[in-house]
């Protein structure tokens, strides 16, 4: 039996959830308050039995994160299981620098893979620790958000709290 830890916070772009294992590395984590909803971001193999209440050494840091210490997220300790291109995409994600957003283009390019744009996309789509494995920072060529998990007013006020532009409501 797998016990993991849930906590929800709040933050400017609404509440924040975040699933831990036993080692407080972060599992799951988006911009909702439906535990099933980030549980469900996890592969079936790798979800936990079981589900409590407390608090995560991570909700620090995504607090200090929107206090505007950007670089807070970076240290986080998190678990993620798939390919081992999926490993190492997740793994590049968290070199981006906040404020320097890459296209996918670029980030397949920066995977070895330039003309792998789509498993690039796919990448960013399966990975479950959002904020702390930060995907809202690959873009479409030209500048377009594409797509996000929890939303695209929550990726593009990211962005912008990134960028140093205050969040549009």
């Amino acid at each position: 039996m797998t016990i993991a830890t849930i906590q929800t916070i709040d933050t400017p772009d609404g509440a924040f959830t975040i699933l831990v294992d036993g080692e407080q590395r972060v599992l799951a984590s988006g911009w909702t308050d439906d535990a099933d909803r980030i549980v469900g971001r996890l592969r079936a193999a790798d979800r936990p039995t079981a589900l409590r209440e407390g608090e995560t050494d991570a909700a620090a840091a995504a607090r200090a994160y929107y206090d505007g210490d950007l670089s807070a997220i970076d240290a986080v300790a998190v678990s993620q299981h798939g390919t081992p291109m999926q490993r190492a995409g997740w793994e590049a994600l968290r070199g981006i620098a906040p404020g320097h957003p890459l296209t996918y283009a670029e980030f397949a390019a920066a995977l070895g893979s330039p003309t792998a744009v789509r498993a690039a996309a796919a990448i960013c789509a399966r990975n479950a620790p959002a904020l702390f494995v930060p995907c809202h920072r690959v873009l479409r060529t030209g500048g377009a958000l594409g797509g996000f998990a929890w939303g695209l007013p929550v990726k593009r006020a990211l962005l912008e709290r990134e960028a140093g532009v205050p969040a549009l409501v």
